[in-house]
């Protein structure tokens, strides 16, 4: 099957999927759910086509918000914004889009671009740039592949809006960066113009699928009375880093980014050990006691309620909240030089090497 329907009722499944997927970022899912059920029950159903059916000549667009999530969860978008991006985009370049594109395969951005899809009739590719949810624009494998940032529209809930061109990717997420902090710490972006072409050099594959497919995972398990742990890790070919309950959380937004760090006494077989998560707006490494890192970026650290079985994202963490920490493979093309020197530990300041996850103890 190359390409598939998705209803209104099958974005609970995106959400949760995407918010697994997500490693605690890309924005709060729920809001996202929201608003393309919202537009879908008006406008029907989106079409998710595989990249082996985009036409190499085509205009492809990623939509998506760009922010820190804590903010995402106070300050609600209109609805209009995602739309205005994408059409003054589409105004600048002097033709339409003809495929949307998931910039993250993460919370709010997994379901944002379902959205726009349904608005404006346009398929949907199954795929992405992240694999999961990184905090920088640059941080894509359409940057790997040469595909500028610009043209890129940000859009705000007032009806303020600008264009970016810039001389780099990095560039363009530092003047992005400094819009979006005035725009009141979120913005709806439109950004990436690429070919079709482009698109199926670069986008990580049938990752929306995934989501759906996580999702519902999730929510069979869930209905089962078991905790979904087990079966993911089964699936994705992760592993569990631990179990454990918050015993501390700093969290704080600092330059248009949620930052912090989360420390947790371990729980059942980790009874006794103590934990710490970094983060930034994504989880971005998980240490035990001596220091080590048990899951570093770009590989995934993904959170679930122990309890409940569903994902916790950044903004979630709260003391007492006991959680299930999962690590995942992150897809290969994040493990080259060019990878690693986009999203890899020295990036963000980390002073350890990147060691694949099933190497690490």
């Amino acid at each position: 099957m190359t390409s598939f329907q998705v209803m209104p009722q099958d974005m609970e499944a995106i959400a949760t999927g995407g918010a697994f997927l997500g490693t605690g970022g890309g924005g709060d899912p729920y809001i996202g759910k929201l608003m393309a059920q919202s537009v879908m029950a008006e406008k029907g159903p989106v079409t998710v086509i595989s990249p082996d059916d985009v036409e190499d000549d085509w205009l492809c667009l990623p939509v998506c918000m760009m922010g820190a999530p804590t903010v995402m969860v106070e300050k609600l978008p209109n609805g209009s914004e995602a739309g205005s991006a994408l059409a003054q985009l589409e105004a600048f370049l002097g033709r339409r889009a003809d495929a949307l594109i998931c910039i993250e395969a993460g919370g709010l951005n997994s379901t944002i671009p379902f959205a726009v899809a349904s608005a404006t009739g346009l398929p949907l590719i199954d795929g992405d740039g992240m694999g999961r949810a990184f905090p920088e624009l640059q941080m894509v494998s359409f940057t790997m592949h040469s595909v500028s940032a610009t043209p890129m529209v940000l859009a705000d809930d007032k009806g303020n809006s600008s264009i970016i061109n810039a001389i780099s990717n990095r560039w363009t997420e530092r003047l992005a960066r400094c819009q979006t902090v005035e725009m009141g710490g979120a913005a709806l972006v439109a950004l990436y113009p690429m070919s079709g072409a482009e698109v199926k050099r670069g986008i990580l594959r049938h990752t929306l699928s995934l989501i759906k497919e996580i999702g519902e995972t999730i929510s069979a398990e869930r209905n089962a009375h078991r905790n979904p742990a087990e079966a993911l890790i089964r699936r994705l070919g992760g592993k569990r880093l631990f179990s454990g309950r918050v015993a501390d959380i700093d969290r704080r937004t600092v330059g248009g980014f949620a930052r912090g760090q989360a420390l947790f006494k371990g729980m059942e077989a980790d009874e006794g050990k103590s934990f710490r998560v970094d983060f930034q707006n994504e989880f971005l490494i998980c240490r035990g006691d001596d220091g080590a890192p048990m899951a570093i970026t770009p590989d995934l650290i993904c959170a679930l309620d122990a309890d409940g079985g569903l994902p916790v994202t950044t903004e979630q963490l709260r003391y007492g909240l006991a959680v299930t920490m999962i690590g995942l493979p992150c897809d290969e093309q994040w493990r080259t030089p060019a990878g690693l020197d986009l999203v890899g530990p020295a990036y963000f300041g980390y002073n350890h090497e990147y060691a694949p996850l099933h190497s690490l103890s």
